[in-house]
């Protein structure tokens, strides 16, 4: 769905070049709302001192978004195919999905998956009910807070959802993608920030993301747009610490190139605050564990 590449994220490699990183959640032409050459990333993700950067192309039916969304996975793979050959062993490019959570389309979604491959799914969240979050018009007369708590009853049932598939078949979905991306439209449209008011709620989403064995993502894209914490922040990220959480995905949410990897070393500083203790890697649906250097 849509994200706000509103300031640019630079061109200055990490701080840490010791610490193998990667941008796991980046979009291309591949997707409606991005123009990105796909090289360009994978170019920047290089500057930036990267390890490997993981394409997120949105996979969205939702009927409004079905119209718009440009999914085409042959070409797409292709792609994928070429730059692993012009890049090599240079740097890792992964294949991923940003997988919008349709209750009323889940069947479609599960008999995509099984049919095309992947290094990493992610699931997230846009909608709160059956409104799309990031649509003004839908807060209009909504209490904001009010409407944080339906956006986080809609990612707990979309997390228990990934809880049931777990106990069945395995683990479907690898990553949470930006869990409270709430508060960067409550902020926008009501000047409010209510994330903190939903302590249990948050506690529930987080229990069932360890039991489904779905990794939460730090989503930077909120430190490009005014906020000064990325998605989830620290409170909740150390919270997930102390329910047993270890590993978080990074993604920049990165629609142009300059944002790859932005945001990523105040990311970090956040993880070691918050003491977790990993961060994770996919390819092709496996989780590799990388220590967070301290």
């Amino acid at each position: 769905m849509v994200s706000e590449d509103e300031a640019i994220g630079g061109n200055r490699p990490m701080a840490n070049r010791d610490q193998p990183l990667y941008d796991q959640h980046v979009h291309s032409r591949h997707s409606f709302d991005s123009q990105a050459e796909p090289a360009a990333v994978v170019e920047q993700a290089q500057v930036r001192g990267l390890a490997g950067v993981t394409f997120t192309e949105h996979f969205d039916t939702h009927p409004d978004d079905w119209q718009i969304c440009v999914y085409d996975d042959e070409a797409y793979s292709a792609t994928m195919a070429r730059l692993r050959t012009d890049f090599r062993d240079a740097i890792f490019v992964g294949k991923g999905i940003e997988i919008c959570y349709q209750p009323d389309r889940m069947a479609l979604i599960l008999d995509f998956l099984q049919q095309h491959d992947f290094d990493m799914v992610m699931l997230s969240v846009h909608y709160f009910g059956v409104a799309a979050v990031h649509q003004e018009e839908n807060w209009v007369g909504v209490d904001p807070i009010e409407g944080t708590r339906r956006y986080f009853e809609t990612v707990l049932e979309a997390v228990r959802f990934c809880e049931r598939l777990h106990r069945g078949r395995g683990r479907v979905f690898d990553v949470l993608g930006h869990l409270d991306v709430v508060k960067r439209y409550t902020r926008r449209f009501h000047q409010a920030n209510e994330v903190s008011r939903f302590g249990g709620l948050l506690d529930e989403i987080l229990r069932l993301c360890i039991a489904a064995d779905v990794v939460p993502e730090v989503n930077t894209s909120t430190l490009r747009d005014g906020s000064n914490e990325p998605m989830p922040g620290v409170e909740v990220l150390a919270q997930y610490a102390r329910l047993g959480g270890t590993a978080v995905s990074l993604g920049s949410d990165a629609h142009v190139p300059q944002n790859v990897g932005a945001g990523f070393d105040r990311a970090l500083e956040m993880l070691a605050t918050a003491e977790v203790t990993h961060l994770a890697h996919f390819v092709k649906r496996e989780k590799r564990l990388i220590p967070c250097l301290r």
